[in-house]
């Protein structure tokens, strides 16, 4: 099987995002659900990250002022799903706010993804050859081996500065994760 396309590595992501949080409306306890949200938290803090430190400045060289335009836009998308991640992955999942919370981060994802579907991935993959698009989704599948694993809205989100801030993060919220609760490995999409 050929390596995937950026489109298809970023797809691939977005699918398990709303696997987990099918998980986390379907967990039958508390325990279960806390392990659901923080399974979430993990994959779209590392998904954002990997996005604004490989994909968005590709777009930007690739299709110049546009692509800035375009990146700035998917930016501030990204920073409101943060802030909401940011709050919902440290409140308990039977706090009352926990699930008007959850439906909102979701919602904004998705239209952010829609965005990304119909629009950025589509200009990207076109300016790119195949090769290079798996170029590229090798690059976002490695950095996120490498990103924070939670959520930092107050740290930058342009580059040099988020991949500094990134890398001093990521030990830190790595080393949290080894005391945290998360699914079973054969479990996870």
């Amino acid at each position: 099987m050929p390596a995937p396309t950026l489109s298809e590595a970023i797809g691939e992501d977005h699918a398990r995002l709303d696997y987990c949080y099918e998980q986390l409306k379907a967990a039958p306890s508390l325990p279960r659900r806390i392990e659901w949200r923080n399974q979430l938290a993990w994959n779209l803090a590392r998904h954002a990250i990997s996005e604004e430190l490989t994909w968005y400045p590709a777009i930007e060289r690739l299709l110049g002022a546009e692509g800035t335009e375009i990146v700035n836009l998917d930016r501030a998308q990204h920073q409101a799903v943060k802030e909401d991640l940011y709050r919902l992955q440290s409140l308990s999942p039977d706090a009352p706010e926990f699930d008007p919370l959850l439906e909102k981060l979701i919602a904004d994802l998705h239209a952010h993804i829609e965005h990304e579907k119909s629009e950025d991935m589509p200009r990207t993959e076109a300016a790119l050859s195949r090769e290079e698009s798996r170029a590229l989704a090798r690059s976002f599948e490695r950095t996120k081996m490498l990103v924070p694993t939670r959520s930092h809205p107050g740290a930058p989100n342009k580059p040099y500065l988020e991949n500094l801030a990134a890398f001093l993060a990521a030990p830190v919220d790595k080393l949290a994760d080894l005391v945290r609760a998360f699914p079973e490995e054969h479990e996870k999409l």
